[in-house]
């Protein structure tokens, strides 16, 4: 896999986690946690590769 391809995989990854964190109704649930946990990675994944997140990150957190 491509730098280039590994970026757009995830972005893709993190704009449909984020669709799934704003449907989710319960901010204390475990798998709103995990889905946390995960969106919190992937922002350190595409800041390590410069990819800004002002356009992208709907949920700011």
């Amino acid at each position: 896999m491509t730098e280039k391809e590994m970026i757009q995989k995830n972005i893709e990854e993190f704009s449909r986690l984020q669709t799934y964190m704003i449907a989710s109704t319960e901010k204390d649930s475990v798998s709103y946690k995990l889905m946390k946990d995960r969106y919190i990675e992937l922002k350190v994944i595409l800041n390590t590769f410069g990819i800004n997140l002002t356009e992208i990150d709907k949920i700011k957190e």
